[in-house]
């Protein structure tokens, strides 16, 4: 018997650790990606003013396009995000977990 009360206590706690130390993995991941993400942000500002100035032609037409593609796929991680957001509720100790993790990616 107190045996499995251990074996209880362990699970949970394994059920808490597991996804904060994927969630720390994760933020390290997106820390990397946020550096690229910065520096095509910049890359588009100088793009936009040289556009403007005559350097480069911008086919309008094709910018629709694209744009209208890209909220389609908006509609689509919003789905997903209701999605997630439900299974975060069904599992909430993996979630605190994934959270805490996350946290502590942030404060190291």
């Amino acid at each position: 018997m107190p045996y499995q009360k251990i074996r209880r206590k362990a699970e949970n706690i394994l059920k808490m650790i597991m996804p904060g130390i994927h969630c720390w993995c994760a933020r390290l991941l997106f820390q990397k990606v946020g550096k690229l993400a910065a520096a095509v942000v910049r890359g588009s500002l100088l793009l936009r003013i040289a556009g403007h100035s005559g350097y480069v032609q911008i086919d309008w037409k094709r910018v629709e396009k694209d744009v209208n593609k890209v909220k389609r796929l908006r509609n689509e991680q919003i789905r997903q995000h209701l999605e997630a957001t439900e299974f975060f509720k069904q599992n909430i100790v993996t979630s605190s977990g994934f959270v805490g993790g996350f946290l502590l990616g942030l404060a190291s």
